[in-house]
């Protein structure tokens, strides 16, 4: 009898804990085929060349949502607190290989608590305040990677995760909420070097909605282009690349800026829902300071700050429950440097996704971009649609056609 009521106890017990506690597997997959009219495939006598290009991608690179796989957890701890975690890995369905440059969980990994009334603490590699607060005003929110602003210069599309951070997120206040997020430099003898800081504010109230954000990484060569494990040195071009004979251009738009002290990025955006479309609008700047005074590369010899501001339109509707259809027009300036006139990006986006079922859909993506003046490796600037092999010429044409299931 003595052992009948032990072992119900300990069955009630693991009951309990099982109830107050939960883990789920969640994941999404995207693959499609895209086109581009003109993919860089080399340099010759210091002319580029290329050719136009249709492939097989996951969706990290040019579609709606990169493939994933995640972990996420809770445990009541009791009095409304509670421990939770995400882990969350990305990978390239076409190929099988990991992406966020080789991390095992470089999409997501944190811990933290949680409460209702007192906001959310976590710790880990996280989404910073910008990406929160401002991401759903812009096109890559709805119409995926390939429709941010050159090169993703302001990070709306979540290229760039933040590693060894602390992040707090406060409760939400009638629709109003804030977050700020430090991110530790982890140099001996020189706390700000490599720090990340980031803050940022938004309300959601019914039909309308606006958001703000601001972002501070010090050595952002290797503090916020180089936190992968492909990725890292000082002395490297964590960014992008000049190209070669053989090999293409890499985020051309600014990659020569390398050798920034500070990356700031600021951002304000706002939408308002009528019926069944919503209407957007943001405006954000970019800002490579202290050119030429960190150890990053600085092949063409920059000083000063290399600036970028960027203004996107976009107007997206449901034209039936399952079918959503939008498009979005922005444009990117960047000031003069060491002479050179600075630089121009246009590019109108167009997107359509049909849902087959709540978990799967179909859609079609296209991007026309046009670039004029010079770019970051003081070359004429050539168009570089995110997510595609830069263009040889001023303009480029992206395509891309997927099918996205999530679970």
């Amino acid at each position: 009898m003595k052992k009948t009521v032990c072992s119900g106890a300990i069955l009630m017990t693991a009951l309990s804990a099982h109830a107050q506690s939960s883990v789920t597997l969640y994941g999404i997959v995207d693959v499609g085929l895209s086109y581009q009219s003109s993919a860089q495939t080399g340099k010759q006598g210091g002319q580029l060349n290329g050719k136009s290009l249709v492939a097989m991608t996951d969706a990290h690179a040019t579609g709606l949502s990169g493939s994933r796989w995640g972990l996420r957890g809770t445990e009541d701890l009791g009095n409304q607190l509670k421990a939770i975690f995400v882990l969350e890995n990305g990978f390239m369905v076409n190929s099988g290989t990991l992406a966020q440059g080789g991390a095992q969980f470089g999409r997501q990994a944190y811990v933290g608590l949680s409460s209702p009334n007192a906001g959310t603490v976590t710790a880990g590699r996280q989404y910073d305040p910008v990406v929160e607060s401002i991401q759903q005003f812009s096109a890559p929110f709805w119409a995926g990677y390939m429709s941010s602003h050159i090169g993703d210069i302001d990070n709306l599309a979540n290229t760039n995760r933040i590693n060894n951070s602390v992040k707090y997120t406060t409760p939400s206040f009638g629709g109003l909420k804030a977050g700020a997020l430090y991110s530790f430099g982890g140099v001996a003898g020189s706390q700000s070097r490599n720090q990340i800081w980031s803050l940022g504010v938004s309300y959601n109230g019914g039909a309308f909605s606006a958001g703000a954000g601001y972002l501070n990484a010090r050595n952002p060569n290797v503090s916020f282009y180089g936190n992968t494990p492909n990725k890292g040195l000082a002395t490297a071009n964590n960014i992008g690349s000049a190209g070669s004979a053989t090999a293409p251009e890499a985020l051309p738009a600014y990659a020569g800026y390398a050798s920034a002290n500070t990356l700031e990025i600021i951002g304000v955006g706002a939408s308002y829902v009528l019926s069944q479309t919503t209407v957007s609008a943001i405006v954000t700047n970019t800002r490579f300071e202290g050119l030429g005074s960190s150890s990053g590369p600085n092949a063409l010899g920059y000083s000063g700050n290399a600036v970028f501001t960027s203004a996107e339109v976009g107007v997206r509707t449901f034209v039936t429950p399952a079918l959503l259809a939008g498009v979005a027009f922005d444009y990117t300036t960047r000031n003069s440097m060491k002479g050179d006139g600075g630089a121009k990006y246009m590019q109108l986006n167009f997107a359509v996704d049909y849902s087959l079922s709540k978990r799967t859909d179909v859609y079609a993506l296209a991007a026309l971009q046009r670039a004029t003046g010079r770019d970051s490796l003081g070359q004429s600037s050539v168009a570089a649609i995110s997510g595609f092999t830069p263009s040889a010429t001023d303009k480029q044409l992206g395509v891309r056609v997927g099918l996205r299931h999530k679970f």
